[in-house]
């Protein structure tokens, strides 16, 4: 009898507690407020631009001198998307081409030098590694001259193909410094077992190493193409009228149509378009890339 009253009053202090947790308290309720007034601020703050974008780019040049930036059109109209198109229909195709195909590179030069730096053990190893680690705080600036140089004795000046090998090259240390860690997260036993049964390093890579690692590789990409696509002082610098890629195009529409705000900002969101389809398809990846590389930090 005595164990049950205990039990029935261990069970009343219990609910009691409960309850007491339940409750809210007022300081909580203020952090609450507080923290969703300030998220409804900095929304408004990055989507107001963004609204006020997507109204210009769909009004006439004539609205858009006489009506605020964040008003509907009173009529919509494509006739800046028209425009935008015909200056940046070339460009666009050459930054698809500079963006894939530099992407690819870096990051296979990027896989290369992740698979020896955390799977071959040689003298130096970590050298090699912090010296990547340091190419990717150099400041482009400070190799532009010398890179020219190399460029225009490779003939590959004004080139497309000039612009995919230096994408290619300079993204290689930071493909390189996101991928080592999960290559190193690959088992040492399955690739003693495949060099037990007569596999080379090539062959293990191609058959351990990059099928176990496909989300790195994907993210690695996404994040490439994402740099790349957004790039102008490359393509300022090494390239010219036959090579000039979309944002190049789009800065030089911006300077050319001075008063067309309609056109600038429907250029804007084409050449911004690409970029939302690459995250709306391949976001799942990159989010799970991005956690398995904050548990492999961890």
């Amino acid at each position: 009898m005595m164990q049950t009253n205990a039990g029935i009053q261990r069970s009343k202090a219990g609910q009691q507690a409960q309850t007491i947790r339940i409750k809210p308290r007022w300081h909580m309720t203020a952090l609450h407020i507080a923290y969703y007034l300030i998220m409804a601020a900095f929304l408004i703050f990055y989507m107001l631009p963004f609204w006020g974008t997507v109204m210009t780019s769909f009004k006439t040049n004539s609205e858009v001198m006489t009506s605020t930036p964040i008003t509907p059109p009173t009529r919509w109209t494509l006739e800046g998307y028209a425009s935008a198109m015909e200056e940046l229909g070339m460009p666009l195709m050459t930054s698809l081409v500079v963006t894939l195909f530099g992407a690819a590179g870096s990051v296979f030069l990027g896989s290369i030098c992740a698979y020896a730096l955390s799977k071959w053990k040689f003298r130096l190893n970590n050298v090699f590694f912090i010296a990547l680690v340091a190419a990717t705080y150099l400041p482009f600036q400070a190799i532009l001259i010398p890179l020219l140089q190399t460029i225009n004795r490779l003939n590959l000046y004004d080139n497309v193909w000039g612009l995919v090998l230096v994408h290619a090259v300079f993204g290689m240390p930071m493909c390189t410094v996101m991928m080592r860690g999960y290559y190193a997260d690959v088992p040492d036993a399955l690739i003693r077992q495949a060099m037990i049964d007569g596999n080379g390093m090539w062959q293990i890579y191609r058959k351990i190493v990059v099928p176990n690692t496909m989300i790195a590789t994907i993210t690695t990409f996404v994040f490439q193409c994402t740099s790349i696509w957004n790039e102008m002082l490359f393509a300022l610098v090494l390239g010219g009228y036959d090579s000039k890629p979309a944002t190049i195009a789009l800065n030089e529409l911006a300077g050319t149509m001075a008063a067309e705000f309609n056109v600038q900002m429907a250029g804007s969101l084409i050449l911004a378009l690409p970029v939302l389809v690459l995250y709306i398809f391949m976001g799942k990846y990159l989010i799970s890339g991005q956690m398995s590389g904050a548990v492999t930090a961890s």
